[in-house]
């Protein structure tokens, strides 16, 4: 009888919540990974809702749970870094127009599906108004140059549309965003989570030299495959390089170079990756957040190639170097003997944080939830 009630009382307070990264590179899916893990553990029922690449890892990942597919903001970079503010401003009419048919699809999943809560990992239109609503970020100020105040405010003023805002970090000091996860003042609700990753560091052997993860929109993850390829010709070892293209099937290939061999995968889901990093010795990709709460998890030596134009990755990857843990240079600036510099870096660290994803959850048990600024890992 106590189990059948505990049972009932576990049933009444599961909820539907629907999360929905933004599809622009992998990142923003990723790290939705341990949030879904942790709706599922603790009895909820998680919706899938995003487009593109986004949405393919995701279904990989949870092929049981429901999934939806939203509008595409349709977001792809400029092929010259300096053209990358004016790319951003020309497609900003397709993204509004993308966002106010997300906002009509959102509305329709909730109601069809009676969600009770949404998770939106920079989504800017998955919000409805009657149910409660997060919005993931790390960056609470956007960097763009000399307009930065403006895309600042203008994020800001999307993110207080939302019941609270969670960024993946820590509160304090020392942190992995600077400023831009951090405000010297502001009167949104924001719950710190400390480094969100969906993997764990594991002692095992370590058999790649070399590991290069690539990510992000084209046509700048071909540019730098295609570099990358050409200048490690000469590496001295093992490489394995994961492509980052989520394909239908994984494929594999290997490659004989002068001094050595590199294993070409087109992807790798959760699990195999995580054993590729925990097993690789040092590991080359971009300097995108996601990434580097990765590495830090895993407690990795690093080197960062920035994509170009991309003002936030510019900024983690300068601010990491300068604070002598991963060292970083340009696309076009790279040549093979630029690696070893890394071993004058002491390469990244765990912010080890425990987070208490049932009292975060809590916030989809209220009717009208009014957040207060908090952190919620210790």
């Amino acid at each position: 009888m106590q189990m059948a009630f505990c049972f009932f009382a576990v049933m009444q307070n599961s909820k539907r919540i629907l999360v929905a990264p933004l599809n622009w590179g992998l990142g923003h899916a990723t790290r939705c990974i341990p949030i879904i893990k942790a709706l599922l553990d603790l009895g909820h029922q998680p919706y899938i809702a995003s487009d593109g690449v986004a949405l393919v890892l995701l279904k990989k990942e949870f092929p049981d749970l429901p999934s939806f597919e939203l509008p595409s903001y349709k977001i792809t970079y400029a092929e010259k870094a300096k053209n990358f503010k004016i790319k951003m401003i020309w497609d900003s009419p397709k993204v509004l127009k993308a966002m106010a048919k997300e906002k009509k699809e959102v509305k329709r999943l909730v109601k069809e599906h009676q969600i009770d809560g949404i998770i939106s990992d920079n989504r800017l239109g998955a919000y409805y108004k009657k149910v409660p609503c997060v919005f993931i970020t790390h960056q609470l100020n956007v960097l763009s140059g000399n307009t930065t105040w403006m895309s600042s405010k203008a994020h800001q003023k999307i993110i207080k549309k939302f019941n609270a805002c969670w960024v993946p970090d820590v509160e304090g000091k020392p942190n992995l965003t600077g400023k831009l996860g951090h405000l010297k003042k502001s009167k949104l609700d924001i719950a710190y989570l400390g480094p969100l990753s969906r993997f764990e560091k594991k002692e095992m052997p370590i058999i790649h030299d070399l590991m290069v993860l690539l990510s992000g929109p084209e046509p700048q993850r071909t540019f730098l495959e295609e570099k990358l390829l050409n200048e490690l010709q000469g590496f001295e070892g093992n490489i394995l390089f994961v492509k980052g293209k989520i394909e239908e099937e994984q494929t594999t290939e290997e490659i004989s170079t002068p001094k050595g061999k590199i294993l070409l995968y087109n992807f790798m889901q959760s699990n195999d990756l995580e054993t590729a990093i925990n097993q690789s010795e040092k590991v080359l990709c971009r300097s995108g957040y996601t990434t580097v709460m990765d590495l830090a998890k895993l407690e990795k030596k690093a080197f960062f190639i920035p994509t170009p134009g991309q003002y936030e990755q510019e900024y983690l990857a300068k601010r990491l170097q300068k604070q002598k843990m991963v060292p970083y240079c340009a696309q076009n600036d790279f040549t093979l003997d630029q690696l070893s510099r890394m071993e004058d870096f002491e390469g990244l660290t765990n912010f080890d944080s425990q987070m208490d994803y049932s009292a975060l959850f809590t916030l989809f048990s209220k009717v009208n939830s009014e957040p207060t600024s908090t952190s919620l890992s210790t």
